[in-house]
This record gives structure tokens, sequence and C-alpha cells, in this order.
């Protein structure tokens, strides 16, 4: 735990965490849209064209738990500066970058660096705000952290559209590094000056998280593209999934563990971060589905195939902001339903073609529901989390929505891929948000 000596104005205080962690939700799905531009630049196999884009999301997975550790026992403010720092360094390598391999190497650095940075924000929210302030601060945090991705979307589109200074897919990643300066020339002045609580790292644990984290995500994330070879099943469900035991073993024994478990120990927030996963999880599978039925199927430029999730980024600012004034229990169950109904209803409208009026009011209502069922969920087991649990708390958080998010893309994508139905894919997302919501319901 990191006990805070000074009392800066939260208002710049939240302004830079939120931008780190902007920056950071909104690389991968930049990236994404970039794909195709990075691979006319630099050529290199589909191994190291994927991992482009995986070596990002495996770093960050491999990592972020142990982020989240470092965090309480060297200080919050010094570990974000610390994370931000080196994504600002790799975020220029990536932007520089000569060849494939050696963007393949500073992606998964500049993962790494999320990693470290990231699970800070949430940590110095949990401890530096009370109350309504607080409630606000987790809305905006909720909103950052999903919007980020649909963000990127448009971004991503813009930048392959325009072809900045005829650097093509470049600024995408160039564009991290001012922003990047910035807060760094203003992030010590603005941010608490903890007292950091001397801790004995847990080495065993970062190690067998480390290798379980490998071994789920790995064969997730590349897996598809090798047309899921028998690895691809065996390695997390073997290996990952036992060293993930290993892990819990290990944490209950040891005297200073990497992750408090005992936050798990009450029914609300076992259940609370269950729907989180389940959001998140319908979130990432429904972008990325959709924006290949664009492109694909409907014949969308990335521009336009950006351009198309405005009406959902809006939609969830609006709702993020506004969720607070209403009854917290009512809005976390009717949000992954009103979630459902829209992405139903946009399967349907968009299996021929996509009337702009109509297809962006319903995206407009996906994106609400969206943080409608995920922003009212954390702001109410945030209180059930002592001081000392918030490290603990923020990387069961990233974690959760990082491998939901990597499960429902893997799963509902690999059905999309494999049977080109829209229609199917939205169905089965509606019932993973209601089940979603059903858990909600008991929290």
């Amino acid at each position: 735990m990191t006990t805070v000596t000074a009392r800066p104005r939260a208002g710049t205080m939240l302004a830079v965490l939120l931008t780190g962690q902007a920056m950071a939700s909104m690389d991968n799905s930049i990236v994404a849209v970039a794909a195709p531009a990075i691979r006319a630049d630099l050529g290199g196999s589909g191994a190291v064209q994927q991992l482009v884009l995986a070596g990002y999301t495996l770093a960050f997975a491999v990592l972020v738990v142990t982020g989240a550790r470092i965090g309480s026992r060297y200080g919050y403010q010094r570990v974000f500066l610390l994370g931000l720092a080196g994504f600002t360094v790799t975020s220029l390598a990536c932007g520089l970058a000569p060849g494939a391999a050696f963007l393949v190497a500073a992606r998964i650095a500049q993962g790494a660096a999320a990693a470290i940075m990231t699970p800070q924000v949430l940590s110095l929210i949990q401890v530096r705000f009370e109350g309504a302030a607080r409630a606000r601060a987790i809305g905006l945090y909720s909103m950052i952290l999903a919007l980020g991705v649909a963000a990127g979307q448009i971004v991503g589109g813009l930048v392959v559209s325009l072809d900045m200074g005829g650097l093509s897919w470049r600024p995408a990643f160039l564009v991290n590094v001012p922003i990047g300066l910035v807060l760094l020339v203003v992030g010590p002045r603005l941010l608490p000056a903890g007292t950091p609580v001397p801790a004995r790292l847990d080495l065993t644990g970062v190690w067998l998280l480390s290798a379980a984290m490998v071994g789920v995500v790995l064969p997730l994330v590349l897996g598809r593209e090798q047309g899921w070879p028998a690895w691809a099943w065996a390695l997390p469900l073997g290996g990952g999934v036992a060293l993930l035991a290993a892990f819990v073993r290990h944490e209950r024994r040891v005297g200073a563990p990497l992750v408090d478990l005992t936050v798990l120990a009450t029914r609300p927030v076992r259940l609370g971060l269950l729907a989180c996963c389940a959001v998140m999880g319908c979130y990432a599978a429904f972008l990325f589905a959709l924006t290949l039925h664009l492109q694909d199927t409907l014949g969308f430029s990335a521009l336009a195939a950006g351009l198309a999730f405005v009406p959902y980024a809006t939609g969830f600012a609006t709702s993020s902001l506004l969720a607070r004034r209403l009854p917290a229990r009512v809005v976390s169950v009717t949000g992954p339903l009103a979630f459902a109904a829209a992405v139903l209803a946009v399967a349907g409208i968009g299996q021929s073609g996509w009337p702009w009026g109509l297809g962006s009011a319903l995206l407009l209502v996906g994106g609400a529901g969206h943080a409608a069922g995920f922003t009212p969920l954390v702001t109410r087991i945030s209180p059930l989390i002592r001081p000392d649990q918030a490290a603990s708390f923020s990387a069961m958080v990233s974690t959760g929505a990082l491998l939901a998010s990597v499960l429902g893309v893997a799963a509902l994508g690999a059905v999309y891929l494999g049977t080109g139905s829209f229609a199917l894919v939205a169905v089965l997302i509606a019932v993973l948000l209601c089940g979603g919501a059903a858990s909600a319901s008991r929290v």
C-alpha cells in the first residue's frame, strides 16, 4: 500500500492519469486499423505481422499484475511516471521502426511499459478519492478504459487515410510522443507524492503468473491465424490453467503475495467482476466482428469504418457521465440488456447495407448500454475494497478486462471468420450479455 502525503488539485491529477490511460487504451485498436498499411510498408512473414498486433497485448497481459504490485511497493506516482516514460520512448521506437522485426520488439516493449503505467491509475483513484468524487473519477476512468478502444478505431482510420507528411501509419505511434513528454513535465508536480511501504516482491508469483499468462494469451492471439492447431488448444487448457492454479495455491501460502486474493472474498465483488468481464468481452467481440463486416462485407474504407463508431463513443461517454445520477443497481442490470438489444438490431439492419441514420442511432444506444453495464459496477464494487487492496483490485480489473477481450475476440471472432455470419455472432453476444446482467443483479 502507498500512503499519501500531499493533496494536489484532484482535477488536474485525474487529467494526467486519464490521459496516460487513454494513450494505452487507444494504441492497440489504432494499430489494428493501420495494420494493412504497416504490412504494405514493412512486409514480414505472417507470424511477424501477427506479433505486431499481438505482442502488445501479450506483454501487457503478462506484466500488468506485476506492475500493480510494483506500484504499491515503490509508490504509485513514481511507477506511473516510469511506465509513462517507457511508453513514450517505445512509441517513438515504433514510429521510427526500420523493419517488421524491430517493430515487433518495440511493440512488446510498449506493452510492457503500458502494463507498468496503467494499473497505477485506478490505484491512485482508489486511495485519493472518496464518496461522490470517487464515483465521478471511476466513471471517467471506465469511460476512458473502453472508449479508448473505439476512439482508436476512429483515429487509426484518420491516420491511414490522411497519410500525414507521407508517413503513412507512423503517426499512429508518433502522436504519443509529444503527449507523453508534456505529461512527464507536469506529472511530478500534479501527482501525489506518496510514501511507499517496503514489501518483498513475490518473485515466484511473478514467474508463475507470467508463465500462466503466456500460456493462456499467446495461443488465443496467434491460434486463429494458424488455423487453430492442437497446441493452440492444449497450451491454454493444459499448461496455462495448471500454472494459474499453481499461482493461486502459492499466493495463498506466501506472506507478501503478488495479488491479495482476499479481494475476492466477498460475493458482490466476485459477481461484479464477472459481470464486468462479460461486458468487456462482448464489447471487444462486437467491435471486431462489426469492423470486419463493415470493411469486408459492406466495402467500407478504413476511415468510414472508423467514423461509424463515433455514435457508439458518444453514447458511451454520455452514459458514463450520467449513469451515476441513476440507481446503480437498476443501471448495471439494464445496461447490458440495452447493449444486447442494440447489438441484435445492428446485426439485423446490417446484413445487406448500412442505413447511416438508423445504424448510428443503434450504435449510440449500444454505447450507452455498454457504459451503463460497466461503469456503475466498478463504482459499486469500489467501496468494498480496502485502501491496502487498491493495487490488487486495479490488477484484477485490468487483467479481467484484457483476458475477457482476448477471449471474446478469439472465440466469437472465430465464429464470424468461420461462418461469415455477423447475425450469429450478435446472438451469441446477446446471450452472454444477458448472463452478465444476471450476475450484476446479484451484486
